[in-house]
């Protein structure tokens, strides 16, 4: 599986290590990604997401029927 958020899309992103001398090499910032399982009670069944940990936050906070309904909605949800 890649390194991407299955419910808010975010990627590995590019960008350069600079030296002290400005010397530009290529480097990737990784999403930060755990893989945690949810119980959705509509659906009466787990499911295992591979999700960013400010995504979980954002979980934590609205409910994961609420964040997988917006998210769905919006088109970010990655192999859902």
């Amino acid at each position: 599986m890649a390194r991407v958020c299955q419910i808010s899309g975010k990627k590995t992103r590019v960008g350069n290590n600079v030296s002290h001398a400005n010397n530009k090499t290529k480097r990737k910032f990784f999403p930060n990604l755990k893989v945690k399982t949810f119980y959705l009670p509509e659906e009466d069944r787990y499911i295992t997401l591979k999700i960013a940990t400010s995504t979980l936050r954002t979980i934590n906070k609205n409910g994961i029927s609420a964040v997988l309904k917006e998210a769905r909605a919006k088109g970010t949800t990655v192999g859902i």
